[in-house]
């Protein structure tokens, strides 16, 4: 068996467009949905109040992701061709980016415990949580989730996919935050309103 078959069919196996930078997201895309579907769940609580409407957030925020998982761009190529010192500065910001999000996201699963719902919705016990996480944005999950994509999006994808796609995931989570504070605001009046005027929505020093 020839040394040029061997890397013929080694070639075969390994897909081009993985690069260094994308196996990292990767793998942190594997660690992120990791903390959804293996995070430790306790007794369920009962749901008191949600809002289906929020369904409409997280198709949007789906469709995001969609339109940046479909446009790849060929393997070593940059996002934009601006020459290699902002090639390397969108691949760190792409790590950072994606190691920062399963951070937070871990973080504020554990924080919310029982209270985590994929919907926006309140249970029986609803406590307003500002520790861990939550001392940074009002709502770290999301923000984790705008950071893989925009991960993903600098490693593997096109730029007019990318800002398409955060276009789609920021209109997602605007209607998802909107329908979630609703609830809260309800529920905590003034303790909820106090907590919003300390702390950003999703963006650190940026009030929202």
């Amino acid at each position: 068996m020839s040394t040029r078959f061997c890397y013929d069919a080694l070639a075969t196996m390994v897909d081009p467009r993985i690069t260094p930078v994308f196996a990292f997201v990767f793998v942190c895309w594997l660690l992120f949905a990791g903390a959804f579907l293996f995070r430790r769940r306790p007794q369920e609580a009962p749901q008191r109040v949600r809002r289906n409407s929020s369904v409409i957030g997280i198709i949007l925020v789906g469709i995001g992701f969609g339109i940046v998982w479909s446009q790849n761009r060929p393997a070593g190529a940059p996002l934009v061709d601006l020459g290699r010192p902002l090639a390397r500065l969108a691949d760190a910001l792409a790590i950072l980016s994606a190691a920062g999000s399963v951070w937070l996201t871990i973080a504020a699963i554990r924080t919310l415990g029982k209270q985590w719902n994929l919907r926006a919705a309140l249970v029986e016990g609803h406590t307003l949580v500002t520790g861990g996480p939550y001392r940074i944005v009002r709502h770290p999950i999301y923000l984790g989730t705008i950071g893989m994509l925009v991960a993903t999006g600098l490693s593997f994808s096109r730029w007019p996919a990318l800002v398409a796609g955060l276009a789609f995931a920021i209109a997602g989570t605007a209607l998802r935050v909107r329908d979630e504070e609703a609830l809260l605001r309800t529920a905590f009046g003034g303790e909820f309103e106090a907590y919003r005027r300390r702390v950003p929505a999703i963006l650190p020093g940026v009030r929202l």
